[in-house]
Order: structure tokens, then C-alpha cells, then sequence
């Protein structure tokens, strides 16, 4: 047990440290990871302070809240995250150090209770945590999560035997981004507040799993279907069970509903306006203090110059504008009007996203020849480089610059080279007589789709300068709902767009392995799928990172996806509201319950 602790513990500090205070600081502003100020001196367990009660705080952030369950395979919104961060509880507090705190305003405690012959891990709830709406909050939130995020429920046909999906795979009833860990595990309620998860191979990352946005009410869903008891529904249950389960959890939890979407942490949403703004108050059941703002509204504003003059105008008190250089050249002039300015390095890279299933790109040399005239240099200077003076085009997919790990696989592809775009496109057989290449008397097209936030579009103008002049047509595709529907389903040709990544690399499964929830390009590769599952068992840090830095070098050679830079962070705030700090994953809101905001 002391060298399997040891271990968990070394590996959370190697996946850990991604970047340090110095490193923040050196983007022209604050350093912004402060940790979190509940945090109980001398331990990794968080309770919420006491702090007096402030007014209503406005943020801003570019695009609108959509969903409630943002697990789902086509939800996996960011701006869902910054909504549901002060509205939904989970067994841990992660603060912006990327440490896992336990939360003690909902926890007793979480313990590795067996590591042989299987490892076991026991969750034990406070008695009294209620939803919103009054309701418990206990080990059939816990059941729901683990059932819907499996994938064990699989369809079977009038025999019982598996029905096939689209991909011939066994097709499954709940459709969430990512199975990691969950897959691995069996879930008992010991009783209402007990929680034992038994994992069938041992899984590091387990601190990860029934994170805060896991979590949704289990008694909503059977209220809503008829179900009595969720727990008695299993994988194996008869098939009108599982489809009216399944069905609910995909479909149910999108928009704002008050009656199916309660609060379980310190804030719930109060009300919604569509693709404008939500409005979260403090949640009357909530066990620990109630201190921070009253409300908290949430308004989408994609142009960052108009988050600045509603910040200026105190319309806006924080904003985490998208970063370019012309807004942080103007929040870090805005000092004397008491506007304080943050920068950071970030979880979020930017990538151009390959569809594989796109017949061009089974031609190595289309994907070669994109990926070589696509100038990452020149994007980098134009684009963040007013941000992060020191920023460079990113090198792996897998690891962020500063972490154990990070490894550069695309300096030596000749990249940044429109004329090797040429001759690469030449010795495979393509033939350049007018502008643009063609092959069969069909010019070489690719259309390169994305959301339209500024940096985006100025980063598709250079690549369609850099690549026409490599016989390359771009098309611009910019579609303010492609992050809706369009990325997930897999309707582009390359897609443009960020991850945000975590502290836990076994979620890179659900990116790169074949299926999986977050693969919408459609890569597959075997030997990757084998190190990926491999990743998540594994408890040496150092064997771990060799198969991610093995994985990482295949995703580069077979140009699966060309990530582009890592994403600094930037928040502008007015100076009445202190412990404004950027989380590298859950962005501004992730403390917003400690925030201490003067009148």
C-alpha cells in the first residue's frame, strides 16, 4: 500500500507541473496561480472560507452556455465548463496549481482501501448534502455517472447477442466523450452515502473520475423516466430500461430547465437567456459557508474589444477575453482606471484536426503537403506572440512545453516550408499546371472549418497565403455553431479548434484511441490504441511518459493532427474583487465562491 501511495503521489506531481509562477509572470502581467484559498493549511483537503457576501459580478466570456451535461460526446463546451464549475460538486476541489484537494464541504473522505487483488477505491459522503432542490446528494449521482460513462451498457439484438454500430462496433446506449477509468471499473452503493468503485486493472488517474461535471442528479433522471432506482439498472438490464435511461442522459440535460437541472455545489443557475447569458445565485441547500457574490452572471461576447469597454464602463467586472495582442496591449494599460490584468500559461492548445475519413487525406502526401505549408511560425508571431513574447509553435499533441514529458516530434518534418509542400505533392504524382495542384483533373481543395473567434480567422487567412502558394486551395469555412454539432459529428475537412487539457493524461485515450468519444477526426492506429489503454494502467511514472512520448512521435509521423501553439490565458478584473486567478482548465469561475468583492 505506502509504495502504491508513493507512486499516485509522484505521478500527480510530474503531471502536475505545467507551469510555474515565474513562467506566468514573464507573459507581461500577474502571476496568476495563487491555489486555492480554502485550501486546510498542511493538507490536500479544501473546505470553502468564510468570506463576507459581495454584490452581483458580471463575466464575460465569448461564446454562449448550451448544456447541463456537458459529458455528452457532442457537448464538451468550454463555456458549459465556466457555467457549471460553481454549480455542480464533485469529490474534489482542483485548484489552478492542478493539485486535487478533497473537498470536505461534501466529503468525508476518499481512500484507496485495496490495491490487491484488485484495486479499490471507497468514496465516503457528508451526511446532510442536498441538490438544490432539496434532494440528497449521494451515491446515485455517483451509480449514474459511472453507468452512463462506461460504455459496458452495449445494445443487444432479440437474442441478446451485440448489435453493430456505424463502425462495427458494438453499439452502446449513453454517448459520452470519454470512457477512461470508468470502463475499468464496477461501482457498489455500499449504502446511500458509501461509494465503492473496484477497478479491474489499477488506474492512477483516479482522482479524476466523478469530477464535479460528472456528476448529474440521478433523482431528476428517475423521476423523469419512471425508473425507482437507478442502481438496480446495470449494463445488462433489459433493453426498455437502459433506452429510456440512456436516452434522458443524452438528450435531456441541454439548455436550462429549473426543474431538471439543480445546483449541488455553492451556486445553482438561476435563470437563461439563450445564447446570451446565465445567471447563477447562491443555492439556499448548500451545506458549507455561502459567501462570495450574490449572483454571478455569465455574458457571451465574442469580440474582445467589447469585453474591454464593458470592463472600462463597469457593465463587465471580470472578463477572460479570447488573447490576442491589440487587448492585452489595452488591459495593461488600464491600470489607473482600476483594472487589474492577468496572463498565464495555459491547458489549451490550438491544432488543425485531420478528418481521416476524408478519402484526400488517406494520400500521406496531401496530409504531409498541408502540414508543410502551414506556416506555425509565422501564425505564432502574428497571432499570440503580443501575449506570450516567448511563445513557439507547439511540438507535441500529448504534452505542453514545461511538462516531464514534452518532446518537439515536428521541428524535423520540414515544416513551415511551402516550397517542400511542392515537392512532396510532386513525387507523389500530383501535377501543378495552373495555380493550383490537381490530380484526375481535380484541384487540390481542403476547406478548413471553425468558429470565427478572431485569432481563428486570421489564423486561416495566413494558411491560405502560405498554402496557395504551395498549389494549395484553402476554403474558409468560419460557422459560429461548428463547436455545436458540426466538429463532433465530424463534418469538416480539417477542423481548427483548441482542447483544453488536463493534469490526467489517461483522457488522451478518448482523443487519439480508436472510437473513442473525442476522436470526431477518426484516426486509428493499433499500436497507439494498445500504449493509450496501456497509459491508463500504468502506475511508473517514468514507463508511463516513455509510451505517451512513443505515442505522441506515431500521432507526428502519420500527421494525425498538426497541433499549432499553446493558448496563453489572459483576465482583466476590476480591483473591488479579490482572488480573481485563471484556472488552466476550468477558467475564471473555478473559485468564484471564494471571491471577495467590495462594494
Amino acid at each position: 500500500m505506502r509504495a502504491l501511495t508513493a507512486a499516485l503521489t509522484s505521478l500527480l506531481l510530474v503531471l502536475g507541473a505545467c507551469s510555474s509562477a515565474s513562467e506566468d509572470a514573464g507573459l507581461n502581467g500577474d502571476s496568476q496561480r495563487t491555489g486555492a484559498k480554502g485550501r486546510l493549511p498542511g493538507t490536500d483537503q479544501y473546505k470553502l472560507p468564510a468570506v463576507r457576501a459581495g454584490g452581483e459580478v458580471v463575466i464575460g466570456h465569448d461564446l454562449p452556455y448550451t448544456v447541463y451535461n456537458n459529458q455528452v460526446a457532442d457537448a464538451g463546451n468550454f463555456n458549459n465548463t465556466l457555467v457549471l464549475s460553481p454549480v455542480l460538486a464533485g469529490p474534489f476541489i482542483h485548484e489552478d496549481t492542478l493539485t486535487p484537494l478533497l473537498n470536505t464541504d461534501v466529503m468525508l473522505g476518499v481512500e484507496l482501501t485495496a490495491t490487491a487483488p484488485q484495486q479499490v477505491v471507497t468514496y465516503r459522503i457528508r451526511p446532510g448534502v442536498k441538490w438544490s432542490d432539496g434532494e440528497a446528494w449521494d451515491c446515485d449521482d455517483f451509480y449514474l455517472a459511472w453507468l452512463a460513462q462506461s460504455g459496458k451498457a452495449v445494445r443487444g439484438d432479440a437474442t441478446g447477442a451485440p448489435v453493430a454500430g456505424p463502425d462495427g462496433k458494438p453499439a452502446k446506449y449513453f454517448r459520452p466523450a470519454a470512457t477512461t477509468g470508468y470502463e475499468l471499473m464496477s461501482v457498489q452503493c455500499k449504502d446511500e452515502l458509501t461509494v465503492v468503485t473496484t477497478y479491474d486493472k489499477p488506474f492512477p488517474d483516479y482522482k479524476s473520475r466523478f469530477d464535479a461535471v460528472h456528476l448529474m442528479p440521478a433523482h431528476v433522471l428517475e423521476r423523469e423516466t419512471g425508473v425507482k432506482d437507478i442502481t438496480k439498472v446495470g449494463p445488462n438490464s433489459p433493453d426498455a430500461d437502459l433506452e429510456k435511461v440512456s436516452k434522458f442522459w443524452n438528450t435531456s440535460w441541454t439548455g436550462f430547465d429549473p426543474k431538471l437541472m439543480p445546483g449541488s455545489g455553492p451556486y445553482r443557475i438561476d435563470s437563461w437567456q439563450q445564447g446570451s447569458q446565465v445567471r447563477l445565485v447562491r443555492n439556499e441547500k448548500w451545506l458549507g459557508n455561502r459567501g462570495g457574490p450574490s449572483a454571478v452572471v455569465l455574458r457571451s461576447e465574442a469580440d474582445p474589444a467589447a469585453q474591454v469597454r464593458a470592463l472600462q464602463e463597469n457593465k463587465m467586472q471580470v472578463i477572460a477575453p479570447q488573447p490576442d495582442p491589440s487587448t492585452a496591449a489595452t488591459l495593461r494599460g488600464l491600470g489607473a482606471q482600476g483594472v487589474k490584468y492577468s496572463a498565464g500559461g495555459g491547458l489549451t492548445f490550438e491544432h488543425l484536426d485531420l478528418n481521416w475519413r476524408r478519402p484526400l487525406f488517406q494520400d500521406k502526401a496531401v496530409r504531409y503537403a498541408f502540414a508543410q505549408c502551414v506556416r506555425r511560425g509565422e501564425i505564432v508571431q502574428k497571432v499570440v506572440r503580443g501575449v506570450d513574447p516567448s511563445a513557439k509553435p507547439l511540438g507535441s499533441l500529448l504534452f505542453l512545453p514545461g511538462e516531464d514529458g514534452y518532446q518537439d516530434h515536428y521541428a524535423k518534418l520540414m515544416l513551415d516550408s511551402p516550397e517542400e509542400a511542392v515537392k512532396t505533392l510532386q513525387a507523389a504524382g500530383w501535377r501543378r499546371d495552373g495555380k493550383y495542384f490537381d490530380k484526375g483533373g481535380k484541384a487540390l481543395e481542403i476547406k478548413v472549418s471553425h468558429n470565427g473567434l478572431p485569432r481563428r480567422k486570421q489564423t486561416v487567412e495566413l494558411i491560405q497565403a502560405s498554402c496557395e502558394s504551395a498549389g494549395i486551395k484553402i476554403v474558409d469555412d468560419s460557422d459560429p455553431a461548428f463547436l455545436d454539432g458540426r466538429n463532433s459529428r465530424g463534418d469538416y475537412d480539417v477542423a481548427l479548434f483548441g482542447w483544453v487539457g488536463t493534469q490526467w493524461k489517461s483522457d488522451k485515450k478518448g482523443m487519439y484511441a480508436t472510437g473513442g468519444g473525442q476522436n470526431w477526426g477518426g484516426w486509428s492506429n493499433q499500436t497507439v490504441d494498445r500504449e493509450l489503454n496501456q497509459v491508463g494502467v500504468e502506475l511508473d511514472a517514468a514507463k508511463r511518459t516513455e509510451l505517451l512520448q512513443h505515442v505522441d512521435k506515431t500521432l507526428a509521423e502519420e500527421i494525425a493532427s498538426l497541433p499549432l501553439f499553446q493558448v496563453p490565458t489572459m483576465v482583466g478584473y476590476r480591483d473591488t474583487i479579490d482572488k480573481v486567478t485563471y484556472h488552466p482548465r476550468l477558467g475564471v469561475t473555478w473559485n468564484v465562491a471564494e471571491w471577495q468583492v467590495s462594494e
